[in-house]
C-alpha cells in the first residue's frame, strides 16, 4: 500500500502535516496561511508543569489546536481518534491506508529512529503522515524532514504511545469534508482577531502578560535555584522558541509571512507594514536565543547577564503588546 501523496518541507510540524493533507484532497494552502488562520502565534508559561525538569514554556497553542481552528474557520471537517488499545489504533490506521486516506498522527519525539541525535528530546507533541505500508514498514511524512521515511510497527507504536507530559494515546487525524470554496477572508480576519485576543488576554500565564511573568523570573530563578538549574530553564525556553520546527523566532517569522500573504488578499497596506514589524520582533527574540546559548555554554562572563536577559524579554514583550493592539485595529 503506497498512497498517492505529495510531500513537502515546512518549518513546523503541525502546520505541515496540515497543509500537506489538505493538498493531498485539492486544496493548496501555504505553511503560514494555515498558521495563521489557525491563531497559531501564541506564548503560555504553566510553572507548575514540568516537561524535562522545566517549566513549561510554549510560543505555541494545544497540540491540534492550530489544525482545528483553521479547519472550522475554513468549513473543513477534521476526524480526529484515540485508542487506548495499540493493536486496535494500528489496524484503524491500515484500514484508513486501505481507504486511500492519508493519515496525520501525534508523536512523541525522543523514540523516532530517523531523527539526528541532537533534535531527540521527550515531547509528545509532533505530527506527521502515514501514507502507505510496504514490507511490513510504515511510510513516513514528516514535514520537518527534506525527506519521506518509513518505521516499523513496533517503531510507530512506540511513537504513538510515548509516555510523559501531553501523551499521543494513539491519536490519529484527518480531514472527512472541504468545502468547493473556502471563504479565505473571513478566515484570515478571524484567525488574526482570535490571535490578538489571546496574545492581549488578562491572564497571567498566556501572551504578554506571560512573557512578562517569565521575564521577571529570570534573576530569581538565578537567585533561588542557582546557576545550574536557572541556565536549564533558559535552555529549555529557547529550544521551545527556535528548535522545535517554529521557523525561528517563537514562530514570529511565519508569522510574518502569514500577514504578507493577508495583505494581498484582504488589499490592506497595513498588513504589510505590520508583517515587517512581526519579523523585526523575531529578530530580537533570536538574538535573545543567543544570548541565553552564550549563557549555557559559559561563554558570557558578566555579573549581571540574568538582569539584562530579563530586560531583553520585558521589551520584546513591551513591543508585542504594541504590536497586537496594531494589528487588532488593522482588521
Amino acid at each position: 500500500m503506497k498512497l498517492n501523496f505529495e510531500h513537502h518541507q515546512t518549518a513546523h510540524c503541525e502546520n505541515g502535516v496540515a497543509s500537506n493533507l489538505l493538498l493531498n484532497k485539492g486544496l493548496h494552502l501555504s505553511e503560514p496561511m494555515i498558521f495563521g488562520i489557525g491563531s497559531g502565534l501564541f506564548f503560555v508559561y504553566l510553572p507548575f508543569l514540568k516537561v524535562n525538569f522545566a517549566p513549561g514554556f510554549s510560543y505555541r497553542p494545544m497540540p491540534g489546536a492550530i489544525f482545528t481552528k483553521a479547519a472550522k474557520r475554513l468549513g473543513i471537517k477534521i476526524k480526529r481518534q484515540k485508542f487506548s488499545n495499540p493493536e486496535e489504533a494500528r489496524k484503524a490506521l491500515e484500514k484508513n491506508l486501505e481507504n486511500n486516506i492519508p493519515t496525520g498522527l501525534q508523536v512523541g519525539v525522543f523514540n523516532l529512529t530517523y531523527f539526528p541525535e541532537e533534535y531527540k528530546f521527550h515531547f509528545n507533541a509532533h505530527n506527521l503522515v502515514v501514507y502507505g505500508k510496504e514490507d511490513g514498514r510504515f511510510l513516513i511524512s514528516d514535514p520537518v524532514m527534506d525527506y519521506v521515511t518509513s518505521l516499523s510497527e513496533a517503531e510507530l507504536e512506540k511513537v504513538r504511545y510515548a509516555k510523559g507530559a501531553l501523551p499521543p494515546k494513539g491519536h490519529m487525524y484527518y480531514p472527512t469534508y472541504i468545502p468547493e470554496k473556502v471563504d479565505l477572508e473571513k478566515a484570515i480576519i478571524k484567525g488574526i482577531k482570535d490571535t490578538c485576543k489571546n496574545m492581549l488576554a488578562p491572564v497571567p500565564i498566556i501572551g504578554v502578560k506571560a512573557m512578562r511573568w517569565v521575564a521577571r523570573s529570570i534573576p530569581k530563578w538565578a537567585e533561588k535555584k542557582g546557576t545550574k538549574e536557572t541556565n536549564h530553564y533558559l535552555g529549555q525556553l529557547i529550544r521551545m522558541q527556535e528548535e522545535i520546527g517554529t521557523g525561528g523566532g517563537g514562530f514570529r517569522f511565519i508569522y510574518g509571512a502569514f500577514l504578507q500573504e493577508a495583505a494581498d488578499i484582504l488589499k490592506n497596506e497595513q498588513l504589510r507594514e505590520l508583517s515587517k514589524e512581526i519579523t523585526m520582533i523575531g529578530d530580537l527574540w533570536r538574538d535573545f536565543a543567543v544570548d541565553i546559548a552564550r549563557v549555557y555554554k559559559n561563554r558570557n562572563s558578566k555579573s549581571n547577564i540574568y538582569q539584562e536577559l530579563s530586560k531583553s524579554m520585558l521589551h520584546i514583550a513591551d513591543l508585542e503588546e504594541a504590536f497586537y493592539k496594531k494589528l487588532s485595529k488593522a482588521v
